[in-house]
């Protein structure tokens, strides 16, 4: 085989490969070839000449051979280079929300139908071909992410708390995730901007790992208007800052549901102290748990305490503080 010859083969294998024939079928279809011409020999060579020729055919396929599969991988390597770009800019145009047909032609995905988008936060930054390889897994298809903006769109209705799970055990570590979503692939922009507010609030308010939506923010989401009310509205609770026993008090109350019994049970306190701890948190704040709209009052001054940075205190051991000096008991 000469030069020539191998430049042909070489150019020849990556036509395939651009064709997009799997590299085992093209070796596959050159053995295949081999085995042909050499029963054809077999048939019509003198027995003197097939020594020779059988030299001559394993020299080619030791020359053809290495050619082929460096060619291929070569070409391949390209396409999917192109592939990852093409998807790249697919995807960039979804969330962007420009034109994206002629991108999703060239890339070769269906893009109709609904959607979810998930913005994914992680506590350090895990791999992304393990990352992008547990969506697969759990998807069964390619699944479009970012992996800088760490944001994914998902067709379809998947199970996306199932996948939240599954992704927080592939990674080995815990993960927060919001999603949005989409009716149509027109509303993946807006369903990524829900996705990355909801995910803001989940990090700022300090939520356990897990997936959100914005109905599970749906207060916090109200609240987080920037201005003077958001600023007045943590002010109210400003006179327990020194007082960080109560705080926690009044925090464990309100995740209690206002139970008076699983909240004393929560901080190791006696009734009795508790009770006396949320008068005096109403005597510093003229705030009354007792009163329903006191109560929702102070639930958000909660939330607006963690949305402007005052939420410090949290954190603050319940029983800290439940000794009878501290407690004035």
């Amino acid at each position: 085989m000469g030069p020539s010859d191998l430049t042909r083969l070489i150019e020849w294998s990556a036509r395939r490969a651009e064709e997009r024939v799997p590299l085992e079928a093209a070796i596959t279809a050159y053995l295949i070839g081999a085995e042909v011409w050499w029963q054809t020999l077999a048939e019509v060579a003198e027995p003197g000449e097939l020594a020779g020729a059988g030299g001559t055919l394993l020299a080619c396929l030791h020359a053809a051979l290495p050619a082929v599969v460096l060619a291929h991988q070569n070409a391949q390597e390209d396409l999917h280079s192109e592939d990852r770009r093409v998807r790249r800019a697919l995807l960039d145009a979804l969330l962007a929300g420009r034109p994206y047909e002629e991108l999703a032609g060239v890339a070769r995905v269906a893009v109709a139908g609904a959607y979810e988008v998930v913005a994914f936060r992680f506590e350090s930054d895990p791999p992304s071909r393990l990352v992008q390889s547990s969506l697969d897994a759990f998807t069964g298809i390619p699944v479009l992410m970012d992996h800088v903006a760490r944001i994914a769109v998902l067709p379809g209705r998947p199970d996306v708390p199932g996948l939240v799970a599954r992704l927080a055990k592939d990674v080995g570590q815990p993960v927060r995730a919001a999603a949005g979503h989409a009716s149509a692939p027109g509303a993946i922009a807006s369903a990524a901007q829900e996705a990355g507010r909801v995910l803001d609030l989940v990090l700022r308010l300090r939520r356990p790992p897990g997936c959100y939506r914005l109905d599970d923010v749906l207060l916090e989401h109200q609240l987080a208007r920037p201005g003077v009310g958001l600023v007045r509205l943590a002010a109210k609770l400003d006179p327990l800052e020194e007082h960080p026993y109560l705080l926690e008090t009044v925090r464990v109350c309100v995740e209690q549901g206002l139970n008076r019994r699983r909240t004393a049970l929560e901080l190791c306190v006696h009734r009795n102290t508790l009770d006396y701890r949320l008068q005096r948190v109403t005597a510093l704040t003229g705030l009354n748990l007792a009163v329903p709209a006191q109560a929702r009052l102070i639930q958000a001054a909660l939330v607006a305490r963690d949305l402007t940075g005052r939420g410090e205190d949290r954190g603050v051991l319940g029983g800290q503080g439940s000794s009878g000096a501290a407690d004035g008991g």
